[in-house]
């Protein structure tokens, strides 16, 4: 009998009106034994899903197909094939290589002696452990369906142990964005979990505070905040973009009528919100009719979610406000000095250059808010000075470098970390990597990342536009000084990083050019 004869018709099988397949693996050295497993479960339905077989001959075959799916259910293993315990073996690699706890192993042998059944079941993982005499038609059915009831159990438990690592991993930093994100994402996966496994989610919201951040808070327009199966990485797209039809529609019910829609295969809740128009959870793809305890689950969750993320907004609306009163001071300070954009294009340097150089994104957001403050000191310089446009002697020289200590004087006393921030790159924006800066002379990594940084893009800044004492000077021209000053006045390896993105970073000059 040919293997491909005993393939044909498992290939040929419709099962299009299931919804997805178990897999289970068939591991034995005889031909035989894996057509009369096929044929005995042939019209085997475990809660609306029919088997998917996979075989293999021997043991290494075995653990290759481990390696390569992570999700068999069952495996019926033969305990003699090429060695006397090369099942034993598989079972083995299966717990303690392979990692995988969930996979049920029934245990098969034609010679139960020379693997006694007491010693197996102790010092090895097995589920289960049959004689092949006598693993009749039905019992082979019993077998396989506790075996799969089991399978499914673990699955759940593990779902639910998934979503809650997430939360618990994400309940550290609730209040960040990013946080929030994995925070309601594990919080669906869970909810999705208890009701029996869901393969579509998504989380829908008007508000800004999302991956993609979305301008029109005020919209009544909804836009996903996060998603699973089909809605996932379609963050920042509208409601009318993902869904249509009866399930559009339900979501409109849902939101207009501040309730719970639930549907055969999909259900809509709505979150209520204090500050916004309120939030929509869309689930699709139930794996049955839910129960009024699933709908009391699902109730929960609507009612306390969004508290969570009214929480976040708060948040985030304080440290925006933060942000723009900062922005607002360098917006003058640019006006008062008539230096035009060097602000606003020294922010966004500064942030391309510490993208680059793989700073945290949290340490990027940090430096951007602070920078705007990095001249604040000059504030005290008299205007006569200031706007000199003959050489400074040595007394004016050293009024000017004040500005450096004054700044940090200004600052210093905040316990905020973006006003400390603010402080440290106000007193070492102008210290040298070779240690002759000002105000303290310190050199080399001694000054902070941050401050350095600002140092060579604001010099770049300053050199490309015109200023009172001098003219702007030419992108080559700008090019030899700075590399001149490569591991003197600037540190070389974020000289090299401004060279490697001088086209990004002319942009930024070419978009944000003075006003005339």
């Amino acid at each position: 009998m040919s293997d491909e004869i005993l393939f044909a018709e498992d290939i040929e099988e419709e099962v299009s009106e299931f919804q997805g397949t178990w897999k289970v693996l068939i591991v034995d050295d005889e031909p035989e034994i894996h057509a009369v497993t096929k044929l005995a479960l042939s019209d085997f339905v475990f809660q609306d899903k029919r088997l998917e077989f996979i075989s293999a001959y021997n043991g290494k075959e075995a653990k290759q197909v481990f390696l390569d799916h992570r999700d068999i259910a069952v495996v019926l293993l033969d305990v003699v094939m090429e060695t006397d315990d090369a099942g034993l073996k598989v079972a083995e690699f299966v717990r303690n290589e392979a990692m995988n706890n969930f996979t049920r192993i029934i245990l098969r042998t034609g010679q139960p002696g020379q693997a006694p059944e007491r010693d197996v079941i102790i010092n090895y993982d097995i589920n289960d452990y049959k004689s092949k005499t006598e693993l009749t038609s039905q019992k082979l059915f019993t077998v396989v369906i506790a075996a799969l009831r089991s399978y499914r159990d673990i699955m759940v438990i593990e779902e639910n142990r998934i979503g809650l690592e997430k939360i618990i991993s994400a309940s550290a930093d609730l209040f960040s964005i990013h946080s929030l994100e994995h925070f309601i994402e594990g919080i669906v996966q869970q909810l999705a979990s208890l009701l029996g496994g869901s393969k579509d989610c998504a989380y829908l919201t008007s508000a800004v505070a999302c991956p993609r951040p979305i301008e029109n808070e005020n919209s009544s327009e909804l836009f996903v905040f996060t998603g699973k199966g089909e809605y996932h990485n379609r963050e920042g797209e509208r409601l009318e973009d993902v869904l249509s039809g009866k399930q559009l529609l339900s979501c409109q019910k849902a939101l207009k009528d501040k309730i719970l829609v639930y549907e055969d295969e999909y259900l809509v809740a709505y979150c209520k919100s204090k500050s916004l128009r309120g939030s929509l959870l869309y689930m699709s793809g139930l794996p049955r009719k839910l129960t009024k305890i699933d709908k009391r689950l699902v109730e929960i969750f609507a009612q306390n979610v969004q508290i969570a993320f009214d929480n976040v907004l708060l948040h985030k609306d304080i440290e925006d406000t933060q942000r723009e009163v900062i922005e607002r001071i360098g917006q003058a300070l640019e006006f008062h000095f008539g230096e035009g954009m060097h602000i606003t294009r020294v922010v966004k340097m500064c942030e391309l250059i510490a993208l680059k150089i793989g700073l945290s994104e949290e340490d990027v957001k940090l430096l951007c808010s602070a920078v705007p403050l990095h001249d604040i000191g000059k504030f005290k310089i008299p205007e006569v000075i200031l706007y000199k446009t003959d050489k400074l002697n040595e007394v004016e020289r050293k009024t000017v470098q004040n500005h450096a200590e004054f700044g940090y004087s200004l600052l210093k006393n905040s316990k905020r970390p973006l006003i400390k921030t603010a402080a440290l790159i106000a007193r070492d924006h102008h210290e040298y990597w070779n240690g002759k800066g000002y105000p303290r002379g310190k050199s080399g990594e001694d000054i902070h990342i941050f401050c350095r940084i600002t140092a060579l893009v604001d010099a770049y800044d300053a050199l490309r536009h015109r200023r009172n004492y001098k003219d702007a000077w030419p992108l080559d021209k700008v090019l030899e000084n700075i590399s001149q000053q490569k591991g003197q006045q600037f540190d070389p390896m974020l000289v090299d990083v401004l060279v490697q993105n001088i086209e990004e970073i002319e942009l930024i000059i070419a978009d944000n050019p003075d006003p005339e």
